[in-house]
């Protein structure tokens, strides 16, 4: 049976909208746009209601272990990154993958990173062009740009699993391109674009429900041959309100060459 849940979904505008991060030098301060509380009918893809497969959702959900005991502590970032990269050269094929970043998030009020609760995805065709180059350099970016690259995140929960805020996504195909605004992330030292999506009552949601350490999302955030970004936001759901368990997730984003 179909959950609910509200999510905060972008407002088209005259104007383009934008996020200033680290808002004023202060860590986690983030000023934001206007956005529209909207509910939501979620399909979970672990009671069958839904499925999804990467090449016509560009999402999947995996199961598999990691061989990190901790994310707090010690040097695991080698092991996690060979992790990583070993699944998605045998999942998509990939030729070659650069894991360049992770971000921890808990959704608790103290935290600098918390999860994020708009609809969004995380590049614009101009910002998944500007970060190739942040991350290659001009010469080895335009290099890549010739060929098939794109960028894919990976979640997965840490510590237990999740009983709140689970991680949500929008079916692309129920999508329209007029559903879409650009978006600009205004950090301290340089700007970033990221997508946002307005309501549409034909979106479909899914999500996985009670994921565990031992599983994982991965999601197309870009992709230079076209397959589609998916949009996504932590969902205001719980599944058990007897259980106090606060979510504590790692995201990590990376750029594949094909």
């Amino acid at each position: 049976m179909a959950r609910m849940a509200t999510v905060n979904y972008h407002v088209q505008s005259a104007h383009r909208p934008t996020y200033q991060i680290d808002a004023g030098g202060v860590t986690g301060k983030i000023v934001s746009p206007e956005h529209v509380e909207t509910t939501v009918r979620v399909k979970d893809v672990r009671s069958g209601e839904a499925s999804v497969s990467f090449s016509d959702d560009a999402v999947m959900f995996e199961h598999l272990p990691t061989g990190v005991t901790s994310f707090e502590q010690g040097d695991w970032r080698a092991t996690y990154d060979r992790e990583l990269a070993s699944l998605l050269k045998a999942r998509v094929g990939a030729h070659e993958v650069l894991v360049f970043d992770h971000t921890i998030r808990e959704d608790d009020r103290s935290s600098s990173r918390r999860p994020a609760r708009n609809v969004h995805t995380d590049y614009s065709p101009e910002g998944a062009r500007q970060r190739l180059t942040d991350l290659l350099g001009e010469t080895r970016a335009a290099e890549w740009a010739r060929g098939h690259y794109a960028f894919i995140n990976l979640w997965r929960p840490i510590g237990h699993r999740v009983n709140s805020a689970p991680l949500g996504f929008v079916r692309p195909s129920s999508v329209s391109p007029e559903d879409w605004v650009s978006i600009d992330l205004i950090y301290p030292d340089r700007t970033g674009h990221i997508m946002g999506l307005c309501a549409n009552d034909r979106h479909e949601w899914v999500y996985c429900s009670r994921m565990g350490p031992d599983e994982l999302a991965w999601f197309n955030i870009f992709d230079s041959r076209g397959l589609p970004s998916v949009a996504h936001s932590a969902l205001n759901l719980v599944e058990d309100d007897r259980v106090a368990d606060i979510r504590r997730s790692i995201e990590s984003r990376t750029l594949v060459r094909y």
